[in-house]
């Protein structure tokens, strides 16, 4: 269970109001944020991470300092999955339940977990000590099955490790030893490399190889904005979030705006399950990423910027905290960056707290604004009135990193790489049924076969490029391009081999959409329940062929009646897998009796009552015996 826990055993949710936090201690955290409310985000994890949970009196409190509502605080603290209404343990260990962590062991690691603390999934233990749950994809799909204890990720575990992890935990051991004995003693980035692998496969010639410092920032800085932007135009660089709109276009937008603000955010929230190109990004070209937002910023004369960091990579803020540090000491943040007169740019960390939706730049922009990531009613776009209502910039991590190289390098070397329309390289998240899983940095371009044989994947019977919203093609399509106009992709390339059970994985997704889904509209909200049930039905055998259809008209219908890129995109994995793989769905469809449909299940409708009376039918039950 994601806020709250189960009725069986722990403890209740009274637990929070019987031993109230001083309202003086309250006080003090919204007065960090000036009390704030467009900080309300870092409020309530702050007293999240304090207290343990975030309850009814302390919502009263953070109301009266931020001049709110109660409604409207708990209306925050009940959206994003990292915050709970309810109590949850010291140490709160959350595994990640993508599909790549079920196939490589993840039942055998909760079993663990679960024998050891003597808690299930979705529990707090008696004395508060600790909290076991699911959460999805954390971004280590190159690395899995993996979890996050507190603040610390811990990645490859085996029942073994788990077991030996649960322990240590157990006896006291702190989350922070369990990764070295004198975590305390190392910098930001040794802890970050201790915990987690960036699996650097393949070094491309832009973002992994060398990068010379600042070059494209001092570069910038000589040439007027206009010539930025139109540097960042004749490149060709395209958004490497999925979508592909050309972003010196979008920053040509947000300058035009005349307004007395401009705002530039990075958005740091990928979390498509699959991906973890940023990952690597943050952690080894963190001063790059800042370089591009700066240089964004002279383009479109922003003074403030935010780094919208995803609270599954908590692990990485002292490392992007240092180096913002850092930057500012050298002058390339604050007044006057490099000693140019009006020059003045900063940028604030904001810290996500489990919300899928918030990848979707209106609803990032939400969160910015300490409130319900729900995507906001386009027009207008964030580059008319975005952040406060202000023209605002959105890219992700790995564009601000391209357009600091094509300011360092030019716009024709980068042009000239990749293919027409799209330009440059691209960062692959590989992951799944391969030998060698982790980040490629290759020119668009390239086949799946090329990157299967490259990955050692050659046996895949099935590849999802972009995720669970993009596409998962068969081996009669591995011969087309990883392009922005054949298979476009953020990044994600997962691989499943031929023992893997297609519409297992294609109601993995729907169940993942249907959590993710914000439930702002009804298509999104419904529609994707109701795609997730008949694929259910699919595997039990039960649905027939009228059923095909059905699942077409229904994906059509939230494709075009949703509100933002969630609901367009949550039909992706039904409908990819009917064109791709068709006798996938035609194997398990029976035909219609008489012209009488048969999908009324007389032993699930039975099954609730068999539990209830605790006993079986003699009639329903063909190999019942008195």
């Amino acid at each position: 269970m994601e806020n709250g826990r189960s009725s069986s055993g722990g403890i209740d949710a009274s637990v929070c109001e019987m031993a109230p936090v001083p309202a003086a201690e309250i006080a003090e955290i919204c007065k960090t944020y000036g009390n704030d409310k467009h900080r309300m985000l870092d409020i309530l994890r702050d007293v999240q991470d304090q207290y343990r949970c975030v309850a009814p009196s302390t919502m009263e409190r953070i109301a009266e300092a931020t001049g709110l509502t109660r409604i409207e605080v708990e209306g925050v603290a009940s959206f994003y999955s990292f915050l709970s209404l309810t109590p949850k343990g010291r140490t709160s260990i959350r595994l990640c339940d993508d599909i790549v962590d079920r196939y490589t062991g993840l039942d055998a690691v909760t079993s663990a977990f679960e024998e050891v603390l003597d808690i299930r999934v979705g529990e707090t233990s008696p004395d508060g000590a600790f909290s076991l749950e699911y959460t999805p994809c954390i971004g280590m799909c190159d690395q899995t099955p993996a979890a996050m204890i507190n603040d610390v990720v811990m990645t490859k575990l085996t029942s073994e490790t788990a077991r030996r992890l649960a322990e240590a935990l157990k006896s006291g051991q702190s989350p922070e030893h369990l990764v070295s004995d004198r975590f305390e003693a190392l910098t930001p980035h040794e802890r970050v490399t201790r915990m987690v692998d960036n699996n650097i496969r393949h070094a491309g010639d832009v973002l992994l190889g060398p990068v010379p410092e600042e070059a494209g920032l001092n570069h910038a800085a000589g040439i007027t904005p206009t010539q930025i932007i139109t540097a960042i135009e004749e490149s060709g660089l395209r958004g490497c979030g999925g979508a592909g709109f050309t972003t010196g276009r979008k920053w040509r937008f947000a300058a035009s705006e005349r307004a007395e603000k401009h705002f530039v955010i990075c958005n740091a929230d990928e979390g498509e399950p699959g991906t973890f190109k940023d990952r690597v990004l943050l952690t080894e070209r963190p001063h790059l990423v800042f370089e591009g937002m700066t240089i964004a910023a002279r383009a479109v004369g922003a003074s403030n910027g935010i780094l919208y960091l995803r609270g599954e990579y908590v692990y990485l803020r002292e490392l992007l905290e240092q180096v913002l540090e850092e930057r500012r000491r050298r002058g390339l943040l604050g007044k006057n960056i490099l000693g140019i007169k009006g020059f003045n740019f900063d940028v604030r960390l904001q810290l996500g707290a489990g919300a899928y939706i918030c990848g979707e730049e209106g609803a990032l922009i939400s969160s910015c604004e300490g409130l319900p990531g729900e995507p906001k009613t386009r027009p207008p776009f964030p580059v008319n009135r975005g952040y406060l209502g202000y023209p605002t910039v959105v890219n992700n991590v790995e564009t601000f990193c391209h357009a600091a190289r094509i300011l360092d390098r030019g716009a024709k070397w980068f042009h000239d790489m990749g293919t027409e329309g799209s330009h440059g390289t691209k960062l692959f998240s590989v992951c799944g049924d391969c030998l060698n899983p982790g980040i490629y940095e290759l020119p668009y371009g390239h086949t799946v076969w090329e990157v299967l044989e490259r990955v050692g994947g050659e046996d895949a019977a099935a590849v999802q490029v972009g995720g669970p919203s993009g596409t998962m093609i068969a081996r009669d399509s591995f011969h087309r391009k990883l392009t922005f106009d054949d298979l476009a992709t953020g990044g994600a390339i997962i691989i499943f081999n031929g023992d893997r059970n297609i519409l297992e994985i294609v109601e993995y997704y729907m169940s993942f959409f249907v959590h993710e889904s914000c439930g702002y509209c009804t298509p999104c909200r419904v529609g994707n329940v109701f795609l997730q049930k008949a694929i259910q039905k699919f595997r039990k055998g039960l649905a027939n062929p009228e059923d095909i259809e059905y699942l077409k008209d229904l994906s059509g219908t939230i494709i075009e009646t949703s509100r933002c890129g969630l609901g367009m995109t949550s039909p992706n994995p039904v409908l990819t897998t009917l064109q791709n793989f068709p006798l996938v769905y035609s194997a398990v469809t029976k035909p219609n009796k008489d012209g009488i449909r048969d999908t009324f299940d007389i032993q699930s409708a039975i099954d609730g009552a068999r539990k209830i009376a605790k006993r079986r039918s003699y009639i329903f039950d063909r190999d019942f015996t008195q």
